[in-house]
């Protein structure tokens, strides 16, 4: 039988672990950085028949911000498609950036892989090494800020974070109140599981 001091060390460092990083996840969602990087990253969202959701288009916007500051010289746009999907994610973003945004396509580049973030991040990682790039700018929702940022660095990115600040996720409080809590179990099974924790994101 466990020392009753044990189990409650045990049961202090189970509730306090996930407030914890709950709290982190909070802090990172506020934070915007932009430091100069080799290139802009944007994580997939829904499409719909080659038109992006408009989760998506929230960050294509950001993103385009972001490069017509001078943040990176590239976007990178993430994400495959869903079964019976004839469109990508990042095929879907890339067309927008060209089209909507005016980017030059040699600016842009599409990587359709992947079904959730880490899928994603080991496709980025791999054009990341064969491009000989580093540094990363991430655009995504605020609440996948932290997450995001432990996936590229998993896969040799030196990473950053500039959340979209508008969009269904950041619209109530108890949606953002949700997103802290499902992004706080998504990074825990990452980091203990090693699995992306969260397909949908």
């Amino acid at each position: 039988m466990l020392p009753v001091g044990l189990v409650v060390g045990l049961l202090i460092v189970a509730l306090l672990t996930p407030l914890t990083l709950a709290a982190r996840v909070w802090y990172e969602a506020r934070q915007d950085e932009r430091p100069r990087s080799d290139a802009i990253i944007v994580l997939g969202a829904a499409q719909y028949n080659g038109k992006p959701s408009p989760t998506l288009r929230w960050r294509l916007q950001h993103a385009l911000d972001l490069y017509r500051d001078g943040v990176a010289p590239t976007i990178v746009t993430v994400g495959g498609n869903r079964p019976g999907d004839e469109y990508t994610e990042a095929g879907s973003g890339r067309r927008w950036l060209i089209e909507e945004g005016g980017v030059p396509a040699g600016d842009v580049v599409a990587v359709p892989t992947g079904s959730d973030t880490l899928q994603s991040f080991e496709a980025v990682g791999r054009l990341y090494d064969d491009r000989g790039w580093a540094s990363g700018v991430i655009v995504s929702d605020p609440w996948h800020s932290l997450r995001s940022e432990r996936m590229a660095e998993d896969h040799g990115i030196e990473a950053a974070a500039s959340p979209t600040r508008s969009g269904p996720t950041v619209q109530t409080r108890e949606t953002q109140a949700y997103y802290i809590v499902r992004e706080t179990a998504a990074y825990l099974s990452y980091a203990f599981l090693g699995g992306d924790g969260d397909p949908a994101a």
